[in-house]
């Protein structure tokens, strides 16, 4: 098989999130301990920075790659989903994983993933981790996929564990409350493994990970969300990257002061400044355009990621706000809906994956949550893509277009300004 025949076998064959949702969710770390057996447990070569939380993830790996590529340490990223290629999902100093390497680890192992069914999430993490082994990797940074105790990723023995937040989201498998979330996602705290706790939680969420971390005498960090670290610049306009940059400033303390692995303030700065240069990092208060209009998108797709982007907004300056809307059917839209602002006009529009929240059922919805109002100009699309051209038409110099909802409704948007 070439490329384009690999990649097509792997979600055609595969049980993948995107499509299936919980259908492709397989829980429990047997079967990528066994595929990682099979290949002689690749992720047993490397360092590892693991990474979970409900928000913020994918800032707080790309920054901390970023720090530690300008460090000149070979460094693999491993994130998820991915918006335009599939290869963004793993990286090395910045480069997309080869073709030729993934066609050789299909080819290699084709029998294995089929005979044991593995799952598309599975199968990622072994190719990660198989290819940071060849690669000799120094130091990986480990994006959790979901949750956090029966995640794929949790075979890695981590220099440093980070939980970023915790907020309701994929409660179908994580559970509906946080405290039942937290509790997934504590299942990242490891023995004797230092562990950062990225922004405030309340009293009965802070409990619990400390109980955690005392079971497994686990140093544990509390972070507050401050901003006392202006001489640190990123280049997001967004200020809820601050606490996210927080989180990466104290894991490359804890590396310095605990692990002895050398990092200077100047690669500090400068990784943070260069993260979307030297990591290809997009789709977080992503600027495609600067006027004429300005056009953001924003993979937002939770309560609390909805929120932050709607603070954000009433810090933007425009005339009219234009807002390309399209979400997954296993979301609470009614709940995202109520954050964004009245007067705007909307383009609701559904992603082309068999789990989009449907153009139809998103009409009643919104009908039923928005009512009547002047204030709002509201359309309905059956394509991204239709939404999108549409709120270019209609929008004049000084407008500001925001696409959001979800990661796919933005990457089908990235397809389209490329």
């Amino acid at each position: 098989m070439n490329y384009s025949e690999t990649v097509k076998w792997i979600f055609n064959r595969l049980p993948i999130y995107q499509n299936l949702g919980l259908n492709s969710y397989y829980p429990g770390l047997q079967r990528i301990k066994f595929f990682c057996s099979h290949l002689g447990n690749p992720q047993k070569f490397f360092k590892c920075i693991h990474v979970g939380g409900t928000n913020g993830k994918g800032s707080t790996v790309h920054m901390l790659s970023s720090i530690l590529q300008e460090e000149k340490y070979r460094i693999g990223l491993f994130t998820s989903p991915h918006l335009i290629d599939f290869r963004e999902r793993i990286l090395y100093n910045g480069f997309l994983i080869e073709k030729d390497f993934i066609i050789d680890f299909i080819k290699d192992n084709k029998k294995f993933i089929e005979k044991e069914k593995m799952s598309f999430f599975e199968m990622n993490t072994a190719l990660a981790f198989q290819y940071f082994k060849e690669k000799k990797v120094y130091i990986a940074i480990i994006e959790v996929g979901m949750g956090g105790r029966l995640d794929s990723t949790n075979l890695i023995d981590p220099e440093i564990s980070i939980i970023t937040n915790i907020s309701i989201d994929h409660t179908k498998s994580l559970g509906e409350s946080k405290h039942q979330i937290a509790l997934e996602k504590a299942g990242i705290i490891k023995k004797n493994v230092s562990v950062i706790i990225g922004s405030e939680i309340s009293k009965d969420i802070r409990f619990l990970f400390l109980k955690e971390a005392l079971k497994k005498n686990s140093p544990i960090y509390f972070l507050k969300n401050i901003s006392d670290y202006s001489e640190y610049q990123v280049p997001f306009k967004a200020d809820y990257q601050n606490i996210n940059k927080i989180i990466v400033l104290k894991t490359i303390d804890i590396l310095k002061k605990r692990k002895n692995i050398i990092v200077s303030d100047n690669s500090i700065k400068n990784g943070l400044k260069n993260v979307i240069k030297n990591t290809n990092f997009k789709g977080r208060w992503h600027i495609l355009q600067q006027y004429n209009p300005k056009i953001i998108c924003d993979i937002a797709h939770n309560e609390e990621g909805i929120q932050m982007i709607n603070n954000q907004l009433k810090k933007e300056s425009y005339e009219k706000l234009h807002l390309v809307l399209g979400f997954l059917k296993e979301k609470k839209v009614e709940k995202l809906l109520k954050y964004f602002p009245v007067n705007a006009y909307y383009y609701f529009c559904q992603p082309n994956i068999e789990r989009k929240f449907s153009i139809s059922d998103l009409k009643t919805l919104v009908m039923k949550v928005f009512k009547i109002n002047k204030n709002r100009k509201i359309f309905f699309f059956s394509s991204v893509k239709e939404a999108f051209f549409s709120s270019k038409s209609q929008s004049k110099k000084k407008d500001l277009i925001l696409i959001s909802g979800s990661s796919f409704t933005v990457s089908e948007v990235l397809l389209l300004t490329l």
